[in-house]
């Protein structure tokens, strides 16, 4: 027997739930997750990305640890290059040759990068072209009409926010496409667990709205019974800039945490996989982290979810004897209680997280060190400058 199938055999169901739904925002649903491990058959993960600029924590640490987890768990994880959805959505100038050659070459580093980091294992992954799937399978499109059939138009409209557009932004009708497309990668792929950010909730609770009606690509158990695909979600960290309205009147609250969310597309609001340390602390450090604010402070949600939720068991914060000496936080609630105190200040706070993710970036800066890699690195820093 395969050392990874022993390693499986000797995983109870509850083990691999536990492995599945660990640091998630959101299961939808734990029953059927454990249905589908009791049923003994292979499962299928997908993530799905536009490649639309450089790698950020979001996507190279927070997404690669889940997928490190479903690994973990025995499902078979992919990864869906969407160039089609990135096109659709007007990135990297909307230039398909561009973004299939950044697609199958930087992205694909940078998240083989990022499962380094997090103890993944890059080579157990499956890379899937979204162009060259659809090429390749004729039917894919008979399971977009089979999703649009059974969505009407307003729920479309609703939907575009996983493009990161408004609800009431004015757009061409291909984008109103995307959320039918992005359900019709699900089961076009025959996919078990659909896996994304929170941001991306409305197209998979369309895949399961739509499960039972779909006349192409249904997905089914080991009995031919038709099932819906699972939703896990991640959830998304903050972005290190500071809200436009400090402080933020209670009615917006909601929103504002939204819209704070890391984005690639604000550089200094971001630390991408292959920083360089010095660039790591500089932009830590100039975080936004008010004293004793401990809901929207950028610096605790990443001691959260890129220290504590990435699996370390202690943080480690180094200071001066006249600042209260050393000190070791064993979870992440004593971190937030000693904050919210006052007995942490947010400059000790920044410099331990530095070190912690300089630490941790080790692997994808040694990879993209590689001349070939760092070419690749090179070109989206120049499509994006």
């Amino acid at each position: 027997m395969h050392y990874w199938d022993t390693l499986l055999v000797a995983l109870t169901t509850a083990q691999r739930c536990e492995l599945v739904s660990r640091n998630t925002a959101e299961l939808l649903t734990h029953n059927e997750l454990e249905a589908l491990f009791d049923s003994g058959m292979p499962l299928h993960h997908y993530l799905g990305f536009e490649i639309s600029g450089r790698v950020h924590l979001g996507t190279g640490l927070v997404a690669a640890s889940k997928m490190r987890d479903f690994m973990q768990a025995g499902i078979h994880c992919n990864v869906l290059l969407a160039d089609w959805h990135t096109w659709i959505n007007d990135k990297l100038g909307g230039n398909p040759e561009v973004i299939h050659r950044i697609a199958t070459g930087y992205f694909t580093e940078g998240m083989r990068a990022g499962l380094m980091c997090v103890g993944g294992d890059p080579d157990a992954v499956e890379f899937v072209v979204a162009s060259d799937f659809y090429a390749n399978h004729p039917d894919y499109w008979a399971t977009v009409i089979g999703v649009g059939k059974h969505t009407t138009l307003a729920r479309m409209q609703r939907s575009i926010t996983i493009l990161g557009r408004g609800e009431g932004d004015n757009v061409d009708f291909a984008k109103l496409m995307y959320p039918a497309m992005q359900a019709a990668d699900i089961f076009a792929l025959g996919i078990h667990l659909a896996h994304a950010g929170m941001d991306q909730r409305k197209a998979h609770v369309i895949a399961r709205d739509v499960a039972s009606q779909m006349p192409v690509n249904a997905l089914r158990d080991n009995n031919g019974r038709v099932i819906k695909p699972l939703a896990v979600h991640h959830p998304l960290i903050l972005g290190l800039s500071k809200p436009p309205v400090w402080p933020i009147p209670e009615p917006t609250q909601g929103y504002v945490l939204t819209a704070m969310k890391m984005s690639k597309s604000n550089p200094n609001s971001a630390v991408f996989i292959h920083d360089e340390p010095d660039v790591i602390r500089k932009k830590v450090f100039k975080a936004f982290c008010p004293p004793g604010e401990i809901t929207f402070n950028p610096i605790l949600d990443w001691i959260h979810h890129l220290v504590f939720g990435l699996g370390d068991t202690e943080f480690h914060v180094e200071r001066a004897a006249d600042n209260g000496g050393p000190i070791t936080f064993a979870d992440y609630s004593e971190v937030e209680a000693a904050f919210a105190a006052g007995s942490l200040h947010p400059m000790d706070a920044k410099s331990a997280l530095a070190d912690r993710l300089i630490d941790r970036l080790e692997p994808a800066r040694r990879h993209f060190a590689e001349p070939e890699i760092h070419a690749m690195l090179e070109e989206i820093e120049a499509l994006t400058a």
